[in-house]
């Protein structure tokens, strides 16, 4: 009886540690916030690395500025000069103090918008675009809507609080990625300091993000904060090739959090050379009467994927050319299986090739 006792133990035992490794492979090991809400995003697996609560509907305060911003460079000339009118003048919060009939260009605007998160400016913009806030409003809700970010809805292009204005940490990554393939807005959002000429007197506006000058990588992107919303916070930060979009909603410790989330993406992610893994002919035969043949190479050559996820790939690519062809031309492609997603990179055509056709005679 002693020897069972002893024998139940120890299967008792087995059993309690078999179960402890168990539930430490299945752990979910993401990064924690202290955020109401969170979300750590990148944009080309279009995968979410951390999610608390990102689907919940949230003021998020001057972040509402990232799409502000975006459609002004996406819709003004930067050089384009702006009369700033009365309704722009004394708005409620941080600002670059803008007179009526100043004149400042579109870029100077943006740029006190994205730095300084100038309300007066955000303003400015709105009505030189639409005409009034609640129209640029509805241009600001559709844009998004564009974006995939459909639980989002603005009822102005400052962000502060106003019912029905709302977004998700969710939404705020779709909107910033789709923001930062603007070469204009990130390089505008990745600066610490501008200084533009406003009548006779220079003013200079300093970017709010500590993390511009704190975090290895950051390229932005914004702050916020009203009492209602708490401190909000979208980040991004680019290191070997890989890209992260980080958002906080009322989190008290938003600089750690997301120092805590990139340095957690960045350990998830690698880019990796596909010219190292796939493996396609240099060219491809014509039907040219010169023997001509079109070299080739792959659109893409690279790819992010997560650390633990293997690749494998079909090529599918044609025997030979029988027509005229253009660099840059489309010739096949290269279909990705990368863990459980999927992805096709076109085989292109790397120079001109004219077919040469031999000339029938006739007797």
């Amino acid at each position: 009886m002693k020897d069972k006792r002893i024998l139940i133990c120890l299967l008792m035992i087995s059993t309690f540690f078999i179960s402890m490794m168990a539930l430490l492979a299945t752990a979910d090991t993401t990064v924690s916030t202290n955020a109401r809400s969170s979300a750590l995003y990148n944009p080309d697996t279009d995968i979410f690395l951390h999610s608390k609560n990102a689907k919940l509907k949230l003021p998020m305060a001057s972040t509402t500025k990232i799409i502000t911003a975006l459609i002004a460079i996406e819709e003004l000339d930067l050089n384009e000069e702006i009369c700033i009118s009365r309704d722009a003048v004394g708005v409620e919060g941080s600002s670059v103090y803008l007179k009526e009939n100043d004149i400042l260009t579109a870029r100077d605007l943006i740029y006190s918008v994205l730095l300084q998160s100038a309300n007066d400016a955000a303003t400015a913009l709105a009505i030189h675009i639409s005409g009034s806030i609640p129209a640029f409003a509805e241009k600001m809700t559709s844009r998004a809507t564009q974006i995939g970010a459909t639980d989002t809805s603005f009822q102005n292009p400052h962000g502060l609080d106003s019912n029905d204005h709302y977004t998700t940490a969710y939404d705020l990554a779709l909107i910033t990625a789709e923001a930062l393939k603007n070469e204009t807005f990130k390089q505008i959002c990745s600066t610490y300091r501008y200084t533009f000429k406003l009548g006779d007197a220079t003013r200079t506006v300093v970017n709010h993000n500590k993390l511009l000058k704190k975090y290895d990588g950051c390229i932005g992107v914004k702050t916020g904060y009203t009492q209602k919303s708490g401190r909000c916070l979208v980040s991004a930060a680019e290191r070997n090739g890989v890209t992260l979009v980080a958002v906080t909603l009322n989190d008290p410790d938003d600089w750690m959090d997301h120092t805590n989330m990139l340095n957690h993406g960045f350990d998830e992610l690698e880019q990796v050379n596909l010219l190292n893994i796939i493996t396609i002919p240099e060219s491809i035969a014509t039907l040219s009467t010169d023997g001509a043949t079109v070299p080739i190479g792959l659109a893409s050559d690279s790819i992010v994927k997560r650390l633990d996820e293997n690749i494998e790939y079909y090529i599918d690519l044609p025997s030979y050319i029988a027509y005229d062809v253009r660099k840059d031309d489309r010739l096949g492609e290269v279909k990705l299986t990368v863990g459980n997603r999927t992805k096709t990179i076109n085989i292109i055509a790397l120079s001109d090739v004219k077919i040469k056709k031999a000339t029938r005679r006739f007797l």
